[in-house]
């Protein structure tokens, strides 16, 4: 498949969210800078950009970019998934965030993010080791205020 570059381009959410799933059910490959914190550690919001891929299947851990309502999407984490059919409920929670998560149908996720690029280091999120990491900093619910509180002053 073709390969487009372009250097950097700022469109609302809706369009540039909703083109990136047009692209996705293609099965193309889509890369986008992150806007927003709600995703720290792991994701800082205007630094780190992730590169996104249509699935079949999804599972919890993974962080996926979900159309929640007409035009409004986050790239979130999955933390609960209630079946396989499409109508099946998700919900949803970004990693910096110390309550409220969205909920969502199976068929309105996007895409799974593949590889969060920071500066020029690539990570899979999706390594058994960093599913770990995930999965202790979800533990750490209760203190996380604090812990993000500090991580931002650094």
């Amino acid at each position: 498949m073709d390969e487009i570059k372009i250097n950097k381009l700022i469109f609302p959410n809706a369009i540039l969210l909703g083109e990136t799933e047009h692209l996705l059910n293609e099965g193309r490959k889509v890369t986008i800078l992150v806007k927003g914190n709600s995703m720290l550690p792991f994701i800082t919001g205007d630094k780190d950009s992730v590169e996104l891929e249509k699935y079949l299947e999804y599972q919890i851990g993974d962080i996926v970019l979900a159309r929640i309502a007409e035009g409004q999407y986050v790239l979130h984490r999955v933390i609960f998934i209630e079946g396989n059919q499409p109508d099946a409920k998700v919900v949803l929670m970004g990693d910096g965030n110390i309550r409220g998560m969205e909920q969502c149908y199976r068929k309105h996720i996007i895409g799974r993010v593949n590889k969060i690029i920071k500066k020029n280091k690539e990570i899979n999120p999706n390594t058994p080791e960093e599913r770990k990491k995930a999965r202790l900093w979800k533990r750490l619910l209760p203190v996380r205020r604090w812990i993000l509180a500090i991580y931002k002053r650094i």
